[in-house]
C-alpha cells in the first residue's frame, strides 16, 4: 500500500485500487526483482511527498526519470546531491540566471522548490537503466493524468510550466481558468535553444503575488 502521508493520499485512495495500477504494481515488483530500475523503488512518489496537493502552486511536467545511476530520486529535471547536472537542468539553471539573475548552483538537487510549492512530476515515474521511456505505455501516464486533473480542480491559482510537447500534451486537462499555463520548447539542447528567452519563472512569481500567494524562491 503507498502511504504519501499527506492530503494525497485520500484524494489517489481509489486511483491506487484500480486494475490499471494493481497490474503496474505488479509488473514494478517484478522488474525491481530482476533489473536495475529508477528512481529506487522508495523514491518513485517523492513528486508527491514533498509537495502536498493543497500546497501546490507550480506545476512542471517532465517526460520520464533519468537512466543513469545515482541520478533520479522521484523529482522531475532533479538529479541527487553529488550527480553531474544534465544538460537540460542546466540550461533550465541558464534561463532562470537570464531570467532572474539567479546564480547558476553546483548541485542539481530541486528538493528546495518542490517544499516551497513546486511539484515537479515527471510523466511515466520509473524507468529501467539506460533505457529511456521503457515504463510508457505501462499506466504511469493514467496515474499523471489523474494527479493533474486533481490540481485543474484546485480552487488557489495554480502556474504550469510545460517544456516540450510531451508535457503540453498533458494540457488537455487544464482548463482551470483560475490557473496559468505556461508553454516552451524543452529545455534539452537538443531543441536548439529554443527554451531560451521563454521567462517562465519571472512569470510564475508575478501570477503568483498577483494572486496574493508566495512567490518561489527559485535559487537554491
Amino acid at each position: 500500500m503507498v502511504k504519501l502521508n499527506n492530503d494525497w493520499d485520500e484524494l489517489l485512495k481509489e486511483e491506487f485500487q484500480k486494475d490499471y495500477y494493481q497490474k503496474l504494481r505488479e509488473f514494478l515488483k517484478i522488474a525491481y526483482r530482476t533489473k536495475t530500475i529508477y528512481p529506487d523503488m522508495y523514491d518513485i512518489f517523492n513528486a508527491l511527498k514533498f509537495t502536498p496537493f493543497e500546497q501546490v502552486k507550480v506545476v512542471i511536467v517532465g517526460q520520464d526519470p533519468y537512466i543513469n545511476p545515482n541520478e533520479a530520486h522521484g523529482l522531475a529535471f532533479s538529479v541527487q546531491k553529488g550527480a553531474r547536472i544534465p544538460p537540460s537542468l542546466y540550461n533550465i539553471f541558464k534561463e532562470l540566471n537570464d531570467d532572474l539573475g539567479c546564480y547558476i548552483p553546483s548541485h542539481g538537487c530541486l528538493i528546495d522548490w518542490a517544499k516551497q510549492g513546486v511539484l515537479l512530476l515527471n510523466n511515466v515515474l520509473t524507468v529501467e537503466k539506460s533505457k529511456s521511456r521503457s515504463h510508457a505505455g505501462l499506466g504511469w501516464e493514467i496515474f499523471t493524468d489523474k494527479v493533474l486533473s486533481l490540481i485543474n480542480e484546485k480552487h488557489t491559482p495554480v502556474a504550469y510550466l510545460l517544456w516540450g510537447n510531451d508535457a503540453k500534451a498533458k494540457g488537455q486537462f487544464l482548463n482551470n481558468p483560475r490557473h496559468l499555463i505556461l508553454t516552451a520548447p524543452h529545455p534539452s539542447p537538443l531543441a536548439g535553444g529554443k527554451f531560451f528567452g521563454c521567462k517562465h519563472f519571472s512569470a510564475a512569481n508575478a501570477f503568483l503575488v498577483k494572486n496574493g500567494l508566495e512567490k518561489i524562491m527559485w535559487e537554491l
